[in-house]
C-alpha cells in the first residue's frame, strides 16, 4: 500500500493527490481521486474511475460528477487534455512540458525515480536449501533466482536484508553418510573411538564420493534395510550428542558440499549473507522442546509429542485404507518430537524461527521455497505463533511453482535424471556461443570478451524465463526460446542495452554530449510515460513478492526503445538540439534497464 513508501513524484502520485483534492472539494472521499495508467493508452495517459463509484453512493449521476471534477482540473498546466468517457470514466492526457519535465527529474535522480520504504525493516530471505552431499539440479534455478532478485530489490528500496542458503547439513542423511563411508573406509580414524586426535585436515571424501554415496545409502533406506538403518540412527544420535570423529567427518562433509554449491550459485550471480545450516538450529532445539511443554502446546499421541495448529473448525476429508472417508484436522498436527524421541523437521523450522529471532531479531521471514512445502510452512508458522516465537504475520511463504518438461512434469534428462546445475549453466553458455555466431554478434570481440559476453547472455537466458513469470506459475523449460534475441527474453534485454551502449558511445565520438530531453514525438511521451512507470513497477513486486512485475517493465522499456530508436533519428539530422535530447532520452533508459536487469540479477555487456 502507498503508506509503505516514502511519498513519489510520479505521475501516478501526482494526479492521484491533484484528483483527491477536487473530489474532497465537491464533498466526496479523496479515495475517489485514485489514477492509474490507462486501459487504453491510444485514448489516455492515466484514468480515474472514481466518479461512478461515489456517484453511486451518491444516488448522483456519475457522468455529472465527472464532469464537476472536470472542470476543477481543467486548468492544471500538465494535462493536454482530460476527457469523460462512457458513464463517467475521466482520461488524463499529459501535455509535452509536463512529460520533458518528469523526463529530465528522472535522469537526475540517482534513483531514477525508483521509491523508498518509509520505514526500513529488517528481513532474513530464506531461499536456496541446497544440502549437504547432494549436488544442485534443475529444481534450485527457481528459488536460487527468485530469492536474489527479491533480495536485490527489498535491500534498494531499503531494507535490511539477510540471505540465507538455510544449508541442509543435519538429521538422518548425516548418519547414513557416516555408515556408509566408515563401510568404504573402515580404518579411517573418525571411525575409532580411541583415537584421540587430531583428525586430518585434508577431507577423506570428495563431492563425487558423496554423491555416490548418498543415494546408495538411502536406496538402502527405501529398501527396508533395518540394520542399516539402525546403524544410521544411531551415528545420527551421536553425531548430534558430539562424538568427536563424527564431527570431524561431519565438518568435511559440510566444507566440501558448501565450496561446490557456493562455485554452483556463483554461475548464476547468486550470494548468501549467512551460509547457516540446519545444525546451527540445534543448540534452540531442546530448550524450545522444554518451552513447548511448559506452555501446553506438546501433545501425547501414539507415543510422539505433536503441536496441534489447526483453529477448531479447520478440517478436510481423508480416505483412508479401507475406503472410508473422515474428518481431519487441516493443517494437520505438527510432529514435534518423534515416538523414538528424535527431533523432527519441522522441529527443527521452528528452532530455526527462535534461533533468528534471538540472534537477528527480523521484523519479516521470507521464504522462497517450492509451494508443494507449503502446508508443512503453514504447521510450522502457526507452532512458531502459538509459542509467541513470531507475531501474526511476521512469517511468509513466497512460494514458487516448477520448473517442467514439454510433458508439464518436474523436469528431467533424456534418460530420466535430474540435470544438474552445472550442466545446466554448461549448456546455456554453448547454446549462448552458438547464438551469437548466428547472429554474426560478438566477432569484434577478443575470445576472453566473448566469452564473458557468452555466459552474460547464457544466465540472462535462464534466469529472465524464471523470473518474467510468475513464481507460482509451473512453466516450461525451453532453453532453445529462452535463447532467442527476439521476442520477451532476456538476450532480447541484453541486446537492446548495448544497442543504447553503442549509441552513446558513437556520440562521443562525434563530440556529442547528452542534454536536457524536450519531448515532442510519440515515440518519445511513450519512453517517458514508461520511465515514470518504474516507481509503480517496483512498489508492486515489493508488496507482492513478485520480480515478474519488474521483468515486465524492463521488457515494456526495452521494447519502447526499439520503438523509439525506430521512429526517432539519435545520430542523424542537423538539428543538435534535437540530437543532445534524444541523446539524453536513451541515456536515462539505459540507466533505468541496467538498474533493472541489476536488480534481477542480469548483466549486460559493454558490446555485442
Amino acid at each position: 500500500m502507498a503508506e509503505d513508501f516514502i511519498p513519489s513524484t510520479d505521475f501516478r502520485s501526482q494526479l492521484t493527490a491533484t484528483a483527491g483534492d477536487a473530489f474532497v472539494a465537491e464533498g466526496f472521499d479523496t479515495s475517489a481521486g485514485r489514477v492509474q495508467p490507462s486501459d487504453r493508452p491510444d485514448l489516455a495517459d492515466f484514468q480515474c474511475n472514481g466518479a461512478l463509484a461515489v456517484a453511486k453512493a451518491a444516488k448522483a449521476n456519475p457522468r455529472e460528477v465527472a464532469t464537476r471534477i472536470q472542470v476543477r482540473l481543467n486548468d492544471d498546466e500538465r494535462l493536454q487534455s482530460l476527457e469523460i468517457a462512457g458513464p463517467g470514466f475521466l482520461n488524463f492526457k499529459l501535455n509535452d512540458a509536463a512529460l520533458s519535465m518528469r523526463g529530465n527529474a528522472i535522469a537526475g535522480d540517482a534513483r531514477l525515480g525508483a521509491p523508498v520504504v518509509a520505514a526500513k525493516r529488517k528481513v532474513i530471505i530464506d531461499f536456496g536449501g541446497p544440502n549437504v552431499a547432494k549436488e544442485m539440479h534443475i529444481g534450485h534455478l527457481r528459488t536460487a533466482v527468485i530469492g536474489e532478485s527479491l533480495k536485490r530489490i527489498m535491500r534498494f528500496l531499503g531494507d535490511d536484508v539477510t540471505g540465507d542458503a538455510h544449508f541442509g547439513d543435519w538429521g538422518l542423511q548425516m548418519g547414513q553418510l557416516i555408515v556408509g563411508v566408515s563401510e568404504e573406509m573402515p580404518d579411517l580414524p573418525y571411525f575409532d573411538e580411541a583415537f584421540s586426535g587430531p583428525y586430518p585436515e585434508a577431507s577423506p571424501v570428495t563431492l563425487a564420493d558423496l554423491g555416490r554415496i548418498y543415494p546408495k545409502t538411502s536406496q538402502r533406506i527405501k529398501g527396508k534395510d533395518l540394520d542399516f538403518l539402525n546403524a544410521a540412527r544411531k551415528a545420527t544420535r551421536e553425531l548430534q550428542q558430539g562424538r568427536p570423529g563424527y564431527r570431524a567427518l561431519w565438518q568435511h562433509f559440510v566444507v566440501v558440499s558448501r565450496e561446490a554449491l557456493k562455485r554452483d550459485y556463483a554461475l548464476l550471480g547468486v550470494e548468501f549473507d549467512l551460509w547457516n545450516g540446519e545444525s546451527d538450529a540445534d543448540p534452540y532445539v531442546e530448550p524450545m522442546i522444554a518451552d513447548l511443554e511448559a506452555k501446553g502446546l506438546l501433545v501425547d499421541d501414539q507415543g510422539a509429542r505433536v503441536v496441534h495448529v489447526a483453529r477448531p473448525g479447520e478440517t478436510r476429508k481423508k480416505k483412508l485404507e479401507d475406503g472410508s472417508v473422515v474428518e481431519v484436522p487441516s493443517p494437520p498436527p505438527l510432529l514435534a518430537v518423534s515416538s523414538e524421541g528424535s527431533a523432527m523437521y519441522g522441529t527443527t523450522d521452528v528452532a530455526t524461527i527462535l534461533q533468528r529471532k534471538t540472534e537477528i531479531q527480523p521484523d519479516l521471514y521470507l521464504y522462497v521455497v517450492d509451494q508443494r512445502q507449503a502446508e508443512h510452512f503453514e504447521q510450522v508458522f502457526r507452532t512458531a505463533y502459538l509459542a509467541g516465537y513470531a507475531v501474526e504475520g511476521q512469517l511468509e511463504h513466497a512460494a514458487n511453482g516448477t520448473v517442467n518438461g514439454p510433458d508439464g512434469t518436474p523436469f528431467k534428462t533424456r534418460d530420466g535424471g535430474t540435470l544438474k546445475l552445472h550442466e545446466l549453466v554448461s549448456e546455456a553458455v554453448e547454446k549462448a556461443v552458438a547464438r551469437l555466431h548466428e547472429q554474426k554478434l560478438g566477432e569484434d570481440l577478443s575470445v576472453a570478451e566473448f566469452n564473458a559476453t557468452a555466459h552474460k547472455v547464457a544466465v540472462a537466458a535462464l534466469k529472465f524465463a524464471e523470473l518474467s513469470n510468475h513464481r507460482l506459475t509451473n512453466y516450461i523449460f525451453d532453453l532453445d526460446r529462452f535463447m532467442t534475441f527476439e521476442g520477451k527474453t532476456g538476450p532480447y534485454l541484453l541486446y537492446q542495452a548495448v544497442r543504447m551502449k553503442s549509441i552513446l558511445r558513437k556520440a562521443g565520438e562525434q563530440g556529442l554530449v547528452p542534454g536536457a530531453i524536450v519531448v515532442g514525438e510519440q515515440a518519445e511521451r511513450e519512453l517517458v510515460l514508461l520511465l515514470d512507470g518504474f516507481d509503480g513497477a517496483l512498489r508492486e513486486t515489493y508488496l507482492k513478492r513478485a520480480p515478474n512485475i519488474l521483468a515486465d517493465h524492463v521488457y515494456r522499456l526495452a521494447q519502447a526503445f526499439s520503438k523509439f530508436y525506430a521512429a526517432c533519428p539519435v545520430l542523424v539530422g542537423d538539428d543538435e538540439a534535437v540530437k543532445i535530447s534524444r541523446l539524453g532520452l536513451v541515456q536515462v533508459v539505459l540507466k533505468q534497464l541496467e538498474l533493472g536487469l541489476d536488480l534481477m540479477g542480469l548483466s549486460a555487456p559493454g558490446q555485442m
